[in-house]
């Protein structure tokens, strides 16, 4: 026998909640949309309507993998960042909210200007592509070493048409690259950062699903930003700008690795819960 729209959506955020899935009826609201290809607004409107057997199915597949604990983002295949879609797989990190603020920062300090902008992880492609898109002059050069993710945000570029101005190259930090060919305004990077002995205890969907590559680089959480303060000197333009997202408590460690010889230490600014997280940074 059919359910209607309500009573599908009561059965489901009641499994989600007893999972421990957070917000659970939001969820089961948002996988409901993606199924039936309708906004939250129709869910309401249309709350006696009866879904389909072939609706039904993917719908309760798709809640069971919520359910163990699977993102909504990697289910659905796609994740909002700075009012663009994104495609996302189990080979990229989500997209966050903290990293929208790192790319505003950027914005700010680059202006009106036609950057070169190098993303150092690139992951999804969320950061260069949205710069790109932001500023239509500028190129950027993405590195990763993850050839699964690079194919991922070169997809990401083609949805957004700006495949053209981009480069995704295979690397590790900036391993692959010359200093001789390039020399960037802007160098960005939202790198792994979490301590390993805090992976452990991070959400099940986190620390279960999300790659770990993209977020612990080992012990202490800031290998990545040693080799990016020490490295990125000779990649950068006198006066060019680095920016990186930092982990909640690292702002004093990466106060201490900055080396006053290359690097003039300009913010460290606050995300949304006034944690410090986007070091800015300017080459000397």
């Amino acid at each position: 026998m059919r359910s209607s729209i309500a009573e599908v959506l009561k059965e489901a955020a009641t499994i989600l909640e007893n999972a421990g899935v957070p917000e659970a009826r939001r969820e089961a609201g948002s996988l409901l949309s993606f199924v039936l290809a309708k906004d939250r607004t129709f869910l309401i409107s249309h709350a006696e309507d009866q879904v389909s057997d072939d609706s039904f199915e993917r719908f309760r597949e798709f809640i069971e993998r919520r359910a163990a604990g699977e993102p909504l983002q990697y289910i659905t295949g796609v994740q909002d960042f700075f009012g663009r879609e994104f495609r996302v797989t189990p080979d990229v990190l989500i997209p966050r909210p903290e990293t929208e603020l790192l790319v505003e920062a950027a914005l700010e300090k680059v202006g009106a200007s036609a950057p070169l902008v190098c993303d150092v992880g690139t992951g999804s492609g969320c950061i260069a592509v949205t710069l790109l898109c932001e500023l239509p002059d500028s190129c950027a050069v993405a590195v990763d070493k993850s050839t699964a993710a690079l194919e991922i945000a070169g997809l990401n570029a083609r949805n957004h048409s700006v495949a053209d101005r981009a480069a995704f190259l295979v690397s590790d930090c900036f391993d692959a690259l010359d200093s001789g060919e390039y020399q960037f305004d802007l160098i960005i990077s939202n790198p792994p950062y979490v301590a390993e002995a805090v992976v452990a205890g991070l959400q099940r969907e986190v620390r279960d699903h999300e790659p770990l590559v993209a977020l612990s680089p080992g012990p202490d959480g800031l290998s990545i930003i040693r080799r990016l303060l020490k490295e990125a000197p000779a990649f950068l333009k006198p006066n060019g700008h680095m920016l990186m997202e930092i982990g909640f408590d690292q702002g004093e460690a990466v106060q201490s690795l900055v080396d006053d010889v290359f690097w003039s230490m300009l913010d460290i600014l606050p995300d949304l819960q006034y944690i410090p997280r986007i070091v800015v940074l300017q080459r000397k």
